[in-house]
């Protein structure tokens, strides 16, 4: 399984717009970082975990060819807003794009994008199935099983993924006792981390330092990262063994 970083920034990306800061002024290539989003790639089924207003570009730079699903933690549009852009895999593969998500999540999605579920709609909209999820539950794609986690992103519960020794956890302020034990025995956790200030529905650093140690995987990756985060360069060195703050482009072989 390879796990590939299509984006690891907050829901304004990094540069920000108008910002001169260290990190949104930097030429450093891992100073970039788009909207949180991964792809999973296993016996050449890919998976896109959120979808943002990046997905497009983020689609292009990594030269993905084909997307077999779509996976949402959650309804915020820095994570499903970019589902317009599924159009070219709809054309080029003949599928309804399956979307896995929340019910609540789903319900959402036709009120944002309403369009695409009229009785009569125009030729060459996007076109999506719907799979309702459910917390704490596996469910299995095309022979992959996969847990979905519930997390905590302020009083809004969302969802992680877990497939076998990875997870998936993004945009989490809380995660309960269930779901920390359900999280044991990790290779790689991919955490969020917004800043180093506290945050009434991200981690900040200190709260993702204590959730990485609880958990106790082999390496954590971080992600949806602020600009407050500083530059990697800077942040790699400030942070403790087996936590990583992972960039954009970076691809783990599972």
């Amino acid at each position: 399984m390879e796990i590939t970083f299509l984006g690891t920034g907050t829901s304004q990306g990094v540069p920000i717009i108008g910002c001169t800061c260290e990190t949104c002024v930097s030429q450093e290539p891992r100073d970039t970082r788009l909207r949180s989003s991964i792809l999973i790639s296993e016996n050449n089924i890919n998976i896109v975990v959120d979808i943002g207003p990046d997905f497009r570009q983020q689609m292009l730079v990594n030269k993905v060819t084909h997307v077999d699903a779509i996976f949402l933690t959650h309804e915020h549009n820095d994570h499903v807003i970019g589902l317009d852009d599924i159009r070219p895999f709809n054309f080029k593969q003949k599928i309804d794009m399956p979307v896995y998500a929340l019910n609540r999540v789903l319900d959402d999605l036709k009120n944002k994008f309403s369009y695409m579920f009229e009785n009569n709609p125009y030729p060459g909209l996007p076109r999506v199935e719907f799979f309702p999820l459910s917390y704490n539950e596996y469910f299995d794609y095309k022979g992959i099983s996969v847990l979905a986690l519930k997390v905590m992103h302020g009083k809004l519960p969302i969802l992680g993924f877990r497939i076998n020794n990875f997870a998936y956890v993004t945009d989490a302020s809380y995660i309960g006792s269930e779901e920390m034990n359900l999280l044991k025995g990790l290779d790689v956790l991919v955490l969020n981390v917004l800043q180093f200030r506290p945050h009434y529905s991200h981690y900040n650093y200190d709260e993702m330092l204590i959730v990485a140690r609880k958990i106790n995987a082999k390496t954590t990756y971080l992600t949806h990262m602020s600009h407050e985060m500083g530059r990697h360069e800077s942040l790699i060195k400030k942070l403790p063994e087996r936590i990583l703050p992972a960039y954009d482009g970076l691809i783990l072989t599972l």
